[in-house]
């Protein structure tokens, strides 16, 4: 794999000096909607309070985050001007809100939302979750195609990283049914396999995958032979960096996760609820919400930037690219051969 240069550049914004992933995500919208809706018996959340809270995020977690990914609904117009021009800045495309058909979900973009908006806002990279099943029916399955591969050719054609989130979900008929954005319970390690191993054909232009675990986080300890074997197998099919992803995963257990992860050539994490969702327990008690996140959420990001810091792969040292990672071409012939939109 060879990045073109708007690619190269927004992989670097996203890393740190290293070439680790240290990236904390703000753009959940259900797990922080519904909390607050149910708080002041309303069926939708005062547009104000979410997006306070993910600005209290923003400016409580960025001094430990390599980038973060905020939503163009509330992080965005609230928090942006909070936010570190430092930071890389990742912005989601999907829609929270997917279709539950007999055959399985299907996703969309935000509406009045794209590639060249979040390009032309300054974005360093698009993030994109597609909910899927391999044994969903095939019209699904090929519409979760068609979804992904056409953001990928956008992206190419906006030259900007396309970062890719897989999660598996129930289908009619599976226990533990939920529609909830958190990690299936028991799940199918080959589900999620099979999963990556499709979106890591190159008609898709994925840049950067985000995981979920191959096996329900809580089951996941330190040290494990038989599960590392499968973390090992899942970073070999994505055949380019990956980070983990918490899915609502304890403390504990997310850093167990990690772990793993670590050994088989993970380049970092993009989380969210691991490291906030505590917190977020004390709404409506601001005070309360911001000493927790300066305090705990932030001593338990350090602890996951030392491991990530000891035991991650820089993401320019994965295989993929050969040892080849810099601006090509390397001289004043870069102009001509570079299109423009």
């Amino acid at each position: 794999m060879q990045l073109t240069p708007g690619k190269l550049w927004g992989m670097r914004r996203m890393a740190d000096a290293s070439g680790r992933f240290r990236m904390t995500a703000v753009d959940q919208r259900p797990p922080i909607k519904g909390p607050i809706a149910k708080h002041h018996s309303v069926d939708e959340a005062p547009w104000e309070e979410v997006a306070k809270f993910k600005t209290l995020l923003i400016e409580t977690l960025q001094g430990e985050s390599s980038a973060m990914l905020l939503d163009p609904h509330y992080a965005i117009p609230m928090g942006l001007d909070a936010y570190d021009p430092a930071k890389g800045l990742i912005v989601t495309l999907e829609d929270s809100l997917f279709q539950e058909t007999p055959g399985g979900r299907l996703s969309s973009e935000i509406d009045d939302w794209s590639v060249g908006k979040i390009r032309r806002m300054g974005g360093d990279a698009v993030k994109v979750l597609a909910w899927y099943r391999p044994d969903a029916s095939p019209d699904v399955l090929q519409a979760q195609k068609d979804f992904t591969k056409r953001i990928g050719e956008a992206c190419a054609r906006y030259d900007i990283p396309y970062l890719f989130e897989l999660l598996v979900y129930p289908l009619a008929g599976d226990a533990h049914q939920t529609t909830d954005y958190v990690e299936q319970q028991g799940k199918k390690a080959d589900h999620v396999l099979e999963s990556v191993e499709e979106f890591a054909k190159p008609d898709y232009g994925v840049d950067v995958f985000k995981l979920e675990s191959p096996v329900n986080a809580s089951d996941v300890p330190e040290h494990d032979g038989e599960i590392q074997k499968l973390f090992d197998e899942m970073g070999r099919l994505a055949g380019r960096p990956w980070v983990m992803l918490s899915a609502g995963a304890g403390k504990a257990a997310f850093r167990n996760v990690l772990a793993h992860a670590y050994r088989a050539g993970a380049s970092g994490y993009l989380a969210g609820r691991a490291i906030w969702l505590e917190a977020f327990g004390h709404y409506p008690d601001w005070d309360r919400m911001r000493a927790d996140l300066e305090g705990d959420a932030v001593a338990y990001m350090r602890g996951l930037n030392e491991l990530t810091s000891a035991e991650a792969m820089p993401w320019h040292d994965h295989p993929c690219f050969g040892g080849e990672t810099g601006f090509l071409p390397a001289d004043a012939s870069f102009r001509h051969g570079y299109e423009d939109i």
